[in-house]
């Protein structure tokens, strides 16, 4: 649900049967909104509210993925005052690297997420004597946009080896959930004569990769597996349009002001993320180097810095590509701005599916 929350994609993806990671109360009432079952729903994240716990047992979601003891001894308490169970995965800290951006490792020792790895069998093994505690297994998720499939065989062989070491301490592991983080191609994506080549992301990931070399491993434990694909799925559905308002060239550099900004798009600037730009109407217009900027008033404005594009004007649109999966749910009012509408294409039928915000609403 983190990746993309709006309520028709949401449906859309309930209805072909997956399940759904949330990390809030919001985001489970948007997944029960979307008719995702109860039973394949998964509560994430280090900082459960009571409400939302309580809400979440009310609903009786298949699992908690518990972060630390002190949260286990709460869902305890809160389970037994519901007169219920909480049925819980521990999440593991695998201390693996998985490259890229440091805002999206999670699975490195000095991360707020998880517990050691070899704490878990212990932990576990004391969870199981709790009243209200349902030990189902345990659950990591190493990071965001990995791109190399050699480090999810290495979280898969560490997993593996894990549940072996658990079920020896006398606690049965029924639930392996695997995360997600699977990266996906932003560079390049789209390719044409008239547009600059781009190198494609260092990649040797994909579905059928996953399924042949990384899948049969955690088959070896006999779990029932899940797994969190959700930049996989809609990152590349999405794209944000945008107009150019203006050119403005200083001493060494040109600017491409346009009327969205990283309130619309965070992304570029909190990750350095790297959007392919492609303007709507394609000519012969030589390519130039110039920063594309936002209107707000912030020098980390920018969807794109010292980007090679063919020469556009005020007036001429532009696409920033791959923008399906955190986009719209990182957006802001910053500066007063309303977010921008959504629109869903399927063919030649376009359907408004999140109005766009107005003034008065802010």
């Amino acid at each position: 649900v983190k990746a993309n929350s709006n309520n028709v994609i949401l449906r859309l993806i309930a209805e072909e049967g997956l399940g759904a990671d949330v990390g809030s109360k919001g985001e489970l009432h948007l997944a029960m909104r979307a008719e995702f079952r109860s039973n394949k729903i998964t509560f994430s994240g280090v900082g459960k509210r009571d409400d939302e716990i309580a809400y979440a047992l009310s609903e009786d979601i298949r699992a908690f993925n518990a972060e630390s003891t002190e949260e286990i001894e709460i869902l305890n308490s809160i389970a037994g005052s519901h007169g219920k169970d909480a049925r819980i995965r521990l999440r593991i800290n695998l201390d693996i690297d998985p490259g890229g951006h440091a805002y999206v490792s999670t699975s490195l020792k000095q991360n707020k997420f998880g517990i050691g790895w070899q704490q878990a069998a212990e932990v576990l093994r004391w969870a199981q004597s709790l009243p209200h505690i349902e030990v189902l297994g345990i659950h990591s998720h190493i990071g965001s946009q990995i791109t190399k499939a050699e480090t999810f065989m290495a979280a898969a062989r560490s997993l593996i080896g894990l549940v072996k070491q658990i079920r020896d301490a006398g606690v049965p592991v029924r639930d392996l959930d695997f995360g997600g983080g699977f990266g996906v191609q932003y560079r390049g994506y789209v390719s044409h004569p008239l547009l600059p080549d781009e190198e494609p992301e260092e990649m040797n990931l994909s579905a059928s990769t996953l399924i042949r070399t990384v899948l049969p491993v955690l088959e070896q434990s006999g779990c029932r597996l899940s797994i969190q694909p959700g930049r996989s799925i809609v990152a590349h559905a999405g794209l944000l349009l945008v107009k150019v308002l203006y050119r403005k060239q200083t001493e060494g550099k040109v600017f491409v002001v346009v009327d969205g900004g990283m309130n619309d798009l965070i992304r570029p600037s909190l990750y350095h993320s790297h959007h392919q730009i492609v303007p709507l109407h394609l000519s012969g217009a030589q390519h130039e180097t110039v920063d594309v900027v936002g209107p707000l008033c912030e020098s980390g404005d920018f969807f794109a810095v010292d980007r090679l594009l063919p020469r556009v004007q005020r007036g001429d649109y532009l696409a920033l590509m791959c923008t399906g999966a955190y986009g719209y749910v990182l957006a802001s009012n910053y500066n007063a701005r309303p977010r921008p509408a959504e629109v869903l294409i399927d063919g030649d039928q376009r359907c408004i599916i999140r109005a766009r915000e107005t003034i008065e609403q802010l």
